[in-house]
């Protein structure tokens, strides 16, 4: 080490060999020297040149500052080792990032800066928050989206937290204006920072309204015209109406049609329109889930019968809750639940009593399959098994179904032909 090499010689050397280097031609305070001036300092003192020593005054002390606590960590990895990793970075590379510590760690005085920097971008706010306005889209799991564009999705929405939309109690629809913050580094979309008006309205005055349970509910009074030349569901229409508000239970034992009623029942109002139409399924066959998504309404949610009854339940009431914040905003939602009957009855109840038509206000309908009726519905649609089983339709047990103040949907008239039917239905039994 002691023969003189050259500059281009020194440059392609490890930071290990110059320091050895200059250790033995005495070259003071090496180790407080970048590379470069490392270099200077050699090649000078090969030369005899003790004059052309670099000014270390302003140098960077970091290496001399940390090599301390380094070799302390490192054991029996030497300075040639230590030096190689530090070098593999170039000459512009910064020296504090290089240093790896035993385990893959970094020194004290490379880390806190580094951690230091991740945190602020991570956590530090925004200057300023830029203020959007945009259209509601729930999602699935609760949270939502502000769609800046009707109709189109882009990498510009912002997104809603499943808490802020509980809180405010938004809906589908919605038009919202508040403070966004930019993504951070694990995020895609900015998010919004708070919701300040809801329909033009502040925040505050929309989600201090009236509880739903407390608003003013009065007998469903205008029917849902279905419009189909099904022979089953045309019989429900005319023999069983329900209307905006109805509690609806489809009835009968197994294979007696219900989720194939269900199924129809949901074509027809989608076809018609005019309803915020939601689909659950609870505790279907794996088959079912595919026949409803290759529907003209695929369901919101879908749990098999594989699935615990809590998970059902909460499927159903997260459906549910969604349409009763329809519902109090004043529009008319329509949620078909297939099926109660592996759900908790507590909440297999509280989900047919979430149905109601608000006084001057909007309707939550709740149509539900089960094997028999949970008490308080204002309809129930008996489906007869055996006349299902032979293929002959309407298999609508009509003695086991029937409506509440039918008049109120039909008219008078209406509502004797429904008891003329029934009549006629038990005489000729």
């Amino acid at each position: 080490m002691s023969s003189v090499l050259d500059r281009s010689a020194l440059a392609e050397s490890p930071l290990a060999d110059l320091h050895l280097l200059a250790n033995e031609l005495g070259v003071d305070g090496f180790r407080r020297l970048r590379k470069l001036d490392l270099i200077d300092a050699i090649v000078a003192k090969q030369a005899g040149d003790d004059l052309a020593k670099p000014d270390v005054g302003d140098a960077v002390s970091e290496e001399e500052d940390e090599d301390a606590p380094a070799r302390s960590r490192r054991g029996r990895r030497g300075g040639r080792s230590r030096a190689r990793d530090r070098d593999e970075g170039g000459d512009d590379a910064p020296e504090k990032t290089e240093k790896p510590a035993r385990g893959g760690g970094r020194g004290p005085k490379a880390e806190k800066p580094d951690k230091a920097d991740k945190a602020d971008k991570a956590d530090k706010p925004a200057v300023e928050d830029k203020e959007v306005e945009g259209v509601i889209e729930l999602l699935g799991n609760g949270s939502a989206f502000v769609r800046l564009t009707d109709g189109e999705t882009t990498d510009e929405d912002v997104y809603v937290s499943a808490a802020q939309v509980k809180r405010c109690e938004l809906v589908s629809g919605d038009k919202v204006s508040g403070p966004m913050r930019p993504p951070r580094r694990s995020e895609r979309f900015p998010s919004l920072v708070r919701v300040d008006t809801i329909n033009g309205k502040p925040a505050d005055e929309v989600s201090e309204g009236t509880r739903f349970e407390d608003l003013p509910v009065v007998f469903p009074a205008e029917r849902l015209e279905l419009g189909t030349e099904d022979p089953t569901v045309k019989a429900i229409e005319w023999l069983t109406p329900f209307g905006k508000g109805s509690r609806v239970a489809v009835v009968g034992a197994a294979r007696a049609g219900k989720s194939e009623a269900l199924r129809r029942i949901a074509a027809a109002l989608a076809e018609r329109g005019g309803v915020e139409l939601s689909v659950v399924l609870a505790g279907v066959r794996p088959e079912e889930v595919g026949e409803w998504q290759s529907g003209s309404t695929a369901p919101a949610a879908a749990v098999t019968f594989a699935a615990s009854a809590d998970a059902q339940g909460q499927a159903v009431e997260h459906a549910v809750e969604q349409a009763r914040r329809v519902a109090a905003r004043g529009a008319d939602a329509v949620v078909i639940v297939d099926s109660l009957e592996y759900v908790p009855p507590a909440v297999a109840r509280r989900a047919i009593a979430a149905a109601r038509n608000i006084a001057d206000g909007g309707s939550l309908t709740v149509i539900a399959s089960a094997p028999a009726p949970l008490g308080g519905e204002t309809t129930v649609i008996a489906l007869d098994a055996t006349l299902t089983a032979m293929g002959r339709f309407p298999a609508l047990d009509l003695e086991a179904s029937g409506t509440m103040r039918p008049e109120l949907l039909v008219g008078d008239a209406g509502a004797e032909a429904i008891a003329k039917a029934r009549t006629e239905t038990a005489e000729g039994a």
